[in-house]
């Protein structure tokens, strides 16, 4: 079964990328319920960019995949557990699902950072069996899943995306990771990037003030 799927939204790509993740490196507790795939989105390694996504909006997400058959829900025990059926849709081997779930996770890499990152998913012999399955990916008759970038000033290597969420912006395509992008246009990874920087640096602040209050008290306050 292959299918042709609209364009996915940032959590959409993240909660899949979760669950392909998950199916491999905590087995015994997969499917997952809904608390286990809030605190996968949201965790802050391995992610790129770093989310803060509320229970709401992870539920409503997991209820649209579940409408275009990208997830399946079972009941195990007292609460639903969600699994991904990526394979199954996209007609796609386990190993080519690997490389995209690390590019739904991570952002865009190069062939060796894709090799490296996807480890705990699929141990692959080497670079060139990466990028032989990124090949395949990118001219697959049904429509391409993932897109070589062009080259970014002072990189030695090519980065590669996936297409989930649409082709990346013409302007931003050759855009370094690291470069500030031109005039005043914000993507929405950064926007999601920003306030979940906000948010931690509001609840530093919070934490400064109740200490600061604390010794106020303790001084009688002086």
């Amino acid at each position: 079964m292959t299918t042709t799927l609209p364009a996915l939204s940032l959590l959409e790509t993240r909660v899949l990328g979760v669950l392909v993740e998950k199916q491999h490196t905590v087995a015994d507790t997969y499917p997952l319920t809904l608390n286990a795939l809030i605190s996968g989105c949201n965790q802050k390694t391995s992610r790129d960019p770093v989310l803060s996504a509320t229970d709401t909006e992870v539920q409503s997400t997991v209820d649209r995949l579940k409408s275009l058959s990208l997830i399946v829900e079972s009941s195990g025990g007292r609460v639903m557990r969600y699994a991904h059926n990526v394979e199954r849709v996209l007609g796609l081997p386990s190993q080519a699902v690997a490389l995209l779930a690390t590019l739904m996770l991570r952002g865009p890499q190069t062939l060796g950072e894709l090799r490296i990152n996807s480890d705990r998913l699929h141990r692959f012999a080497d670079i060139s069996a990466v990028d032989a399955f990124l090949q395949e990916l990118a001219v697959r008759a049904s429509g391409a899943l993932v897109a070589e970038l062009p080259r970014s000033p002072g990189s030695r290597e090519n980065r590669w995306t996936h297409l989930l969420s649409g082709a990346p912006p013409p302007d931003t395509a050759s855009a370094d990771r690291s470069a500030p992008l031109a005039g005043d246009v914000v993507t929405l990874t950064e926007i999601a990037a920003l306030k979940a920087n906000m948010r931690h640096l509001e609840e530093e602040l919070e934490a400064l003030q109740r200490t600061v209050a604390n010794l106020r008290s303790e001084l009688g306050g002086t």
